[in-house]
């Protein structure tokens, strides 16, 4: 397990765990905590692609929040028909991992990172990026063996952020309370300080160019304090 949090300025402010091999089956798995957000990441390895896929590997993604994961009553399961919120939210997390593999450099297998929220106090979207990319490295480790993983299939560290402006001041990282009261609220995604997504919205109003420098100043210094402790976690074992 690994503890970061962001001292000054607009960097994280809530506390970040990692904790890799969290479950025994998958060849990968972490438990992504962003406070009291916490998502359980796991990537599994199946021989062979979709038929779209015309040589290499292949990475997909699934989200879901359990039925006890939320504050007030239940959530109900996902059936047969997927609410449209999470599968804009598993295009979201495949999109941001596919990002960080180099596809055709794998052999011919499928990755699929599942993301399941236990506990959401906001900012599930963008925790289970940061611990999908954990889940994705330690799975990545397994197909290779002892060896290493070869430095033409892992592109680069992926890590992801909420930001927003709430009641006028820059927040980063934001919980359900402050989420709930952001006039904007944005999620930014990360392949090694290079921008891979940017998701902003103006919930309750707009916000200037100013501003928007201003978030993601704040989303990269947030990214930053995450990365690092992504670094630690994969040091540990």
């Amino acid at each position: 397990m690994d503890e970061k949090s962001g001292s000054s300025g607009n960097a994280v402010t809530r506390p970040i765990r990692f904790e890799r091999n969290y479950v025994m089956n998958p060849a990968g798995s972490c438990l992504a905590s962003f406070g009291n957000t916490r998502v359980l990441c796991t990537c599994t390895i199946e021989e062979g692609t979709p038929p779209y896929v015309k040589s290499g590997g292949w990475l997909t993604a699934e989200y879901s929040m359990l039925p006890g994961s939320v504050s007030v009553g239940r959530k109900k399961r996902d059936g047969a028909r997927r609410d449209g919120r999470s599968v804009e939210i598993q295009r979201l997390i495949g999109r941001s991992l596919r990002a960080a593999v180099n596809l055709n450099a794998l052999p011919e297998v499928t990755l699929t990172v599942d993301c399941d929220v236990i506990q959401a106090d906001g900012g599930t979207r963008t925790t289970a990026i940061s611990g999908g990319w954990m889940a994705l490295v330690d799975a990545l480790g397994v197909l290779v063996g002892k060896s290493g993983i070869p430095e033409d299939w892992l592109l680069g560290q992926v890590a992801a952020v909420s930001v927003g402006i709430v009641e006028g001041k820059i927040v980063c990282d934001l919980d359900y309370h402050a989420d709930r009261n952001a006039g904007v609220d944005m999620n930014v995604v990360s392949l090694d300080g290079n921008y891979v997504e940017i998701q902003g919205t103006g919930e309750k109003g707009t916000f200037s160019r100013p501003q928007l420098d201003e978030l993601l100043s704040a989303a990269d210094e947030g990214i930053a304090v995450i990365a690092e402790a992504q670094r630690a976690a994969l040091r540990k074992i």
